[in-house]
């Protein structure tokens, strides 16, 4: 059994990796295991001097590790590196506030003393996507790990090198040995780790199936997981909306890591008078967009990851266009090689079509008319996810209203849905549960203790 790197830009099988068999497996939860009390027993000043290190490292390696990144899953080279600049973000962030967000909370009682203290739990697995490959391991193992915790991290099958890469950057900072491990195993061998009692917690991006699978081991083993799932965001337009600025966000909001991302604009929600003005010269901008080679500065968009993933995108484009979906722009494949799909727009959305009912993962804009702003929240709503939304208007204090009435984790309003270590992150319904970055996300892995002294 093996993994395959291929290259989405042209098909290329660039570097294969046997699967880390039983054996190994066990000997590198033993390992971990036993890193931990070291580990955790480092004040959290030492463990943060790692994480300056680790962000010194990114940085002098940004243009190797970009390059890898979009060698091995096709997002533009520019794209690339503002990833690893968040990497770096996240671990300096962290080393700087995770000593004061960890600190005793002192609680008035009756007692002599009591408070809270925030204890690491153990091993935490991580299970991550392809499409943020370094960041979406960061994101979870930095406020992890400074926490006191170890992790495993068990990465999407058609990501091996960025994989192993993360683990020898743990390793060239100077972490201490066996704080942070790579395993490559398929889904099968992760649900049959997330039954070992050495696994205290689980941490989840990635699809609702994956999310469902693994959540339901982990519950039958009594194990904390986080999960961030799915989205199909809502990016709402009102008649007073700052069109200039609007269309040049919903562009990037729609086409960020060509279109694959949980948190990027799927659905665009249009309100009475803007409709005509914003389709014609959204359709002209997506148009516009340049589609090739990822490494090339002058593209926009490069492919999308895999093959698998533009024959679904393409079903779904031609499904909702067979049940009444206008096509504007795009809707198929580009004629080179690789894995591209042109840049999309349909128009006259409505629901029973999988451009309304599922998540797009790709380059395509899903256009709904709504009648009013009430109507629009309603269409907002009006899907099984719940992850991200943005709110465009002039008027900020309706547009807060409006945030209000939203079932999401995270409203943008006259900005793009986005990440911010200083904010916590996550979405309900099927978008998942528990939040990470921000103090909530360092206190999702922990043992949230009382202690009372008499």
């Amino acid at each position: 059994m093996h993994m395959q790197s291929i290259n989405p830009a042209t098909g290329e099988v660039i570097a294969t990796f046997p699967l880390h068999h039983a054996a190994a497996v066990r000997r590198i939860l033993d390992d971990v295991e036993q890193a931990f009390p070291v580990w955790s027993r480092l004040k959290i000043a030492d463990r943060a001097a790692h994480f300056v290190r680790l962000a010194d490292l990114c940085e002098a390696e940004k243009d190797p590790l970009s390059r890898l990144m979009t060698l091995e899953m096709g997002k533009p080279i520019a794209q690339s590196r503002a990833e690893i600049d968040k990497c770096i973000w996240v671990c300096r962030y962290y080393a700087e506030n995770a000593a004061a967000m960890l600190s005793d909370e002192r609680v008035e009682t009756d007692a002599r003393s009591s408070y809270v203290r925030f204890d690491p739990l153990g091993i935490v697995l991580g299970v991550m996507p392809w499409n943020f490959p370094f960041w979406q391991v960061f994101r979870y193992a930095v406020p992890a790990l400074l926490a006191g915790n170890v992790t495993i991290l068990k990465h999407a099958s058609n990501v091996p090198q960025c994989a192993v890469q993360i683990e020898t950057l743990f390793r060239r900072a100077g972490f201490p040995e066996n704080i942070f491990r790579t395993l490559l195993i398929d889904s099968t061998q992760a649900r049959i780790l997330v039954e070992d009692p050495r696994i205290r917690a689980v941490t989840v991006t990635g699809s609702e199936i994956a999310g469902r699978s693994l959540a339901e081991t982990a519950g039958r083993n009594l194990k904390k997981i986080v999960l961030e799932l799915g989205g199909s965001d809502p990016f709402i337009v009102l008649p007073d909306a700052d069109l200039e600025k609007c269309l040049k966000t919903a562009v990037q909001a729609r086409i960020v890591g060509n279109g694959q991302s949980c948190i990027a604009a799927k659905r665009f929600i249009l309100v009475g008078s803007v409709r005509e003005p914003f389709t014609e010269r959204l359709r002209k901008a997506m148009v516009a967009l340049r589609c090739g080679d990822p490494n090339d500065e002058t593209n926009d968009l490069g492919p999308l990851a895999r093959e698998d993933l533009v024959e679904d995108l393409d079903r779904q484009v031609k499904e909702s266009l067979d049940r009444g979906a206008v096509l504007l722009a795009g809707g198929g494949r580009t004629d080179s090689s690789g894995y591209f799909y042109l840049p999309t727009v349909l128009d006259r959305v409505k629901p029973g079509m999988p451009a309304y009912d599922e998540e797009l993962f790709g380059p395509v804009i899903a256009l709904i008319e709504a009648g009013s702003e009430e109507e629009a929240v309603r269409i907002a709503n009006d899907t099984v996810y719940g992850l991200g939304a943005s709110i465009w208007t002039k008027d900020l204090e309706k547009g807060e209203k409006l945030a209000g009435a939203i079932d999401a984790g995270m409203v943008f309003i006259n900005g793009m849905v986005r990440s911010d270590p200083r904010l916590p992150f996550g979405g309900v319904k099927r978008s998942g549960f528990g939040r990470e970055l921000s103090h909530y996300g360092i206190k999702e892995f922990v043992n949230i203790k009382t202690v009372w002294v008499e």
